[in-house]
């Protein structure tokens, strides 16, 4: 039978073309938005009728299509949704971005997560729910947002250009407002397999019982298989389990599974019966799934590869015939309490008042504990960063002794995927701020690099560690020494010109290493 909604035009803008999903919630079509030259676009028809003057279902309807249209510009792991209204039969209706895509439960079905792709799929849908729990401003309130309805056909995983793989939380329209004043939330709506026990109960919710339902589907995002089985797949057979059944154990899901257990530990917190016992913010989860990630590269770190070379300029800009000496490391041996200070450091780190708002590099140091490390301050778009956080860090150094001394500190993120970023900075040893730095660097042995969103410049948004190789620390040491008697012929901007040309110049042999090498590893490589 037809679906007679094919073919019609809603609002004298979107024409219905095919049918694309069907849930609970309602229908799903995609549709051409003939206003716009028919860009493609889904239209959402939720199984409501706003006629329902008991449910004030109209105001409801208008709130949450607005908030969820706030949230889809707020962030990235949001579907946008672009309109909304109320067809001739009293419907309501969403028209959202058309994605292609796969959804994460046919990920599941087809293919076997492996823990590094776990960890980056689970860390886009963890900031997608962020963005929600936190809030927006509504009318001049701050809304917190919660799902109700976490589940792997509501997470839709598409190909970015810029991206790669990038993670969709769909849905959020059926979200309740946690309004102080809303008395509309006492009431079950969800999918009974991933429901929190208080949401079965039909009690006022917040946070962590999307936290709950992330649990679930985590779970079942490692081992193919859902925590909790019911005796009977009625409301009554899943409220018994979700209540009083504990989840059953990695290794009964999946007894080949290797997992560290730090990540089971993680999954069975969110799984707690009682909503004080879990995660009590995304941001908890958040810095699990960090350092999950940091301690996994630490114990997969590579051996140290120490290189150096001399390279010789044919320039005529010094008559003392200048030598560039490059030190190449591929250390990866971080202590990790290194990064144990990182939560100190996203949480104080602000970005300076004299620099821009803008893609930049530049060194400062930073105090942890009385001490000062040295680290990279870079503001970067928010995709940028995400998508380069699991990735091979190379690090080289070049050091010109004429006309003027003279650093350059090479550092380039690299992902086989989405390729090199490079970071250069140079660093005038002649200057006390560039000796300072490089001493540092030499004596410290690894540096931090500090990310800030250039969309959210207030705080820092990630931080990521590398290392630099023993026989490289000394020779830093070496050229700070060795510039204290080094004479200055000519101003330094020409010892930097001769660095920038060397730089432009081994740029292709350093992509052929990290090319050469097995990139798809989250590892710390720094080289």
């Amino acid at each position: 039978m037809s679906d007679p909604n094919v073919g019609r035009l809603l609002g004298k803008r979107y024409r219905l073309q095919e049918i694309i999903g069907t849930g609970a919630m309602g229908r799903v079509y995609r549709a051409k938005d003939v206003l716009l030259g028919g860009v493609p676009v889904a239209v959402k028809f939720l199984a409501l009728s706003v006629q329902n003057k008991k449910m004030r279902l109209r105001e409801r309807f208008e709130r949450e299509a607005k908030t969820c249209a706030l949230l889809g510009q707020k962030s990235i792991h949001i579907v946008r949704v672009m309109d909304y209204g109320v067809d001739e039969k009293s419907t309501p209706f969403y028209v959202m971005e058309y994605l292609h895509g796969k959804s994460l439960s046919h990920i599941i079905r087809d293919e076997q997560l492996s823990l590094l792709r776990f960890l980056n799929l689970a860390r886009q849908i963890c900031l997608g729910l962020q963005c929600a729990h936190d809030g927006i401003s509504v009318d001049g309130k701050i809304c917190p947002i919660i799902h109700r309805d976490i589940k792997p056909s509501n997470m839709l995983a598409i190909q970015d250009a810029s991206f790669g793989e990038l993670v969709k939380v769909l849905d959020f329209g059926i979200a309740k407002l946690l309004l102080s004043d809303t008395q509309q939330t006492n009431y079950y709506l969800g999918t009974l397999a991933y429901s929190s026990p208080e949401q079965m109960e039909g009690k006022e919710l917040d946070n962590r019982s999307d936290i709950y339902s992330l649990g679930v589907m985590m779970f079942e995002m490692l081992t193919g298989k859902m925590p909790l089985i019911p005796e009977n797949p009625s409301f009554g057979g899943w409220y018994k389990v979700h209540h009083y059944k504990e989840p059953r154990l990695f290794s009964e899901a999946n007894p080949r599974l290797q997992l560290p257990i730090e990540v089971e530990n993680l999954v069975m917190k969110c799984l707690a019966k009682e909503a004080n016992k879990r995660p009590q913010s995304i941001n908890e989860i958040l810095k699990e799934l960090a350092s999950i990630e940091q301690i996994y590269q630490n114990s997969q770190a590579r051996a140290n590869i120490d290189a150096d070379a001399d390279i010789s300029l044919n320039a005529e800009a010094a008559a003392q015939a200048p030598t560039i000496k490059a030190d190449f490391n591929q250390n990866t041996k971080i202590d990790v309490n290194t990064s144990a200070c990182n939560e100190e450091i996203l949480k104080q780190a602000v970005w300076p008042k004299d620099k821009p708002i803008a893609d930049i590099v530049f060194p400062q140091n930073i105090q942890v504990k009385g001490c000062f490390t040295p680290a990279l301050w870079i503001m970067l778009p928010q995709v940028e960063i995400q998508k380069r956080l699991v990735s091979t860090r190379y690090n080289q150094f070049l050091f010109i002794t004429a006309p003027h001394p003279m650093l350059l500190w090479i550092t380039v993120i690299y992902h086989r995927r989405f390729g090199a970023k490079w970071l250069p900075h140079y660093l005038d040893l002649k200057t006390n701020t560039g000796k300072d730095i490089a001493t540092l660097l030499g004596k410290t042995g690894y540096y931090r690099l500090v990310f800030f969103g250039r969309e959210t410049p207030s705080k820092c948004s990630h931080i990521l560690i590398s290392s630099i190789a023993p026989a490289q620390r000394q020779r830093l040491l070496d050229w700070v020494n060795m510039s204290h008697t080094l004479p200055s012929s000519a101003k330094a901007q020409f010892s930097k010109n001769l660095l920038k040309a060397e730089y432009h110049k081994i740029k292709p042999q350093i992509l052929a290493k990290l090319q050469g090498m097995n990139t798809d590893s989250p590892f710390d490589l720094s080289a």
